[in-house]
């Protein structure tokens, strides 16, 4: 499903969440969905699955706004951080009650992925721990196959081997099944060779959305002498430099970088993660780097 962000704003109250998003995102890709606490990621994601409405401008999916439309919502899955089912349910009822709603639901995969987190149908929810709950819920988000599927950090009290074992289930929907996938985490590190295109939001806003490749390519980490790495960066978009004892690195983000040119210079080089880049480009301590 096609979707279509215009002109889109949210306030509450006095706060403004988001301002002026504009953004259209082609199906069948899995998104990161990244930026620092407070930068209305979550918002952004909770009118996209019509939980709320937007207080100016629309989302569209496939044309038609969200926002209490069964006909839309029946397509769209957001799996939050917590209460994305009734505690006082066993697993099993739990997961016919969701089965109902989605129409592309997939019992074989919800009950292979029962198995594959060791969750008995018979548990009741109000007795799982945090990690199970955040199992739980992964499963109804990748069972629902929904045409769109959000994760705004799903595996909260996951430990790291079941986090991986998630990424890689993911994939193999993704194959079997593809959709949009739209993931929002601080885990990136973890995470970011799935992501196929990158949406970085800063105080409401959209600051980049670009293939993850494409914002990988547009960066340089350069190490070396002060007075080679200065000189190099001259005129440059620098977007973070540290130095110590005459060494200095300095990371650049422009359209155009050529490695080559600070390897003649003696100086090492290398491209940055996605989460070194989002961690330097939103850095609110310093002036917006040009993107």
């Amino acid at each position: 499903m096609k979707i279509e962000i215009n002109h889109l704003s949210k306030s509450f109250g006095n706060k403004q969440a988001l301002t002026g998003i504009n953004l259209m995102l082609e199906p069948n890709k899995i998104i990161g969905l990244l930026g620092r606490n407070g930068a209305g990621k979550s918002t952004l994601m909770q009118i996209l699955a019509g939980h709320t409405s937007p207080t100016q401008g629309e989302i569209l999916i496939n044309g038609h706004k969200p926002f209490n439309q069964k006909q839309v919502l029946e397509h769209v899955c957001l799996i939050s951080e917590a209460n994305n089912f009734k505690r006082k349910l066993k697993i099993r009822e739990i997961l016919k009650m969701v089965g109902r709603f989605y129409p592309n639901w997939s019992q074989g995969t919800a009950e292979r992925l029962l198995k594959e987190f060791n969750l008995t149908p018979n548990l009741n929810a109000k007795g799982l721990s945090k990690g199970m709950e955040s199992a739980l819920s992964i499963i109804i988000g990748l069972s629902s196959r929904t045409a769109i599927t959000i994760f705004d950090e799903p595996y909260i009290g996951m430990d790291a081997s079941a986090r991986y074992r998630f990424y890689n289930i993911l994939l193999e929907e993704y194959e079997v099944y593809p959709r949009t996938f739209i993931i929002s985490t601080h885990l990136i590190d973890e995470v970011s060779n799935v992501f196929e295109d990158i949406i970085l939001m800063m105080d409401g806003a959209i600051y980049v959305h670009e293939s993850s490749e494409e914002m990988k390519n547009r960066s340089l980490k350069i190490s070396g002498p002060q007075t080679k790495v200065d000189l190099f960066v001259e005129g440059r978009n620098v977007i973070h430099t540290a130095q110590i004892m005459g060494q200095k690195t300095a990371i650049l983000f422009e359209n155009k970088i050529d490695p080559e040119e600070a390897r003649l210079m003696g100086l090492s080089v290398e491209r940055c993660s996605i989460q070194e880049l989002m961690v330097h480009l939103t850095d609110s301590r310093k002036e917006k780097a040009h993107v």
